[in-house]
């Protein structure tokens, strides 16, 4: 009886191997050059199509709409002021604690506390985790 199911088993392993399932194998075709190419020249990218002047006025690509036109780029003084500050380095918790907390101003005021709140959430949460 034994011997009836290695045979079975047996028979079953190579039909698979003669079907081809089971076995990894690589995409067809993945090491063979195409036909014409002749090197990197043909891979170097392509000059632009766009005239330096709607380069200048719009903004390439940042359309998100189906049907809409890329934005234009507007002069500097007709973006609002808070846009310019978006960018601008706040200070951090450590620098936060270092200073008199009576004379920040409203803004690091509201930074530190959110930021304050966040760390000691952090330490909560790894307190419990440990127990």
């Amino acid at each position: 009886m034994a011997l009836n199911q290695m045979r079975s088993l047996k028979s079953v392993i190579i039909a698979k191997n003669a079907v081809g399932m089971g076995q990894r194998t690589f995409a067809a075709g993945a090491g063979k050059a195409k036909k014409g190419s002749k090197g990197a020249a043909s891979d170097a990218p392509k000059g632009s199509t766009l005239s330096k002047e709607v380069k200048s006025t719009t903004v390439v690509g940042a359309n998100i709409l189906k049907d809409g036109a890329d934005p234009k780029i507007f002069l500097d003084s007709e973006y609002p002021d808070w846009l310019w500050h978006l960018l601008d380095k706040r200070p951090a918790l450590s620098e936060l604690r270092r200073k008199d907390i009576e004379t920040l101003p409203y803004e690091d005021l509201k930074r530190f506390v959110k930021l304050d709140n966040r760390a000691r959430i952090k330490e909560n949460n790894s307190v419990k985790a440990k127990n």
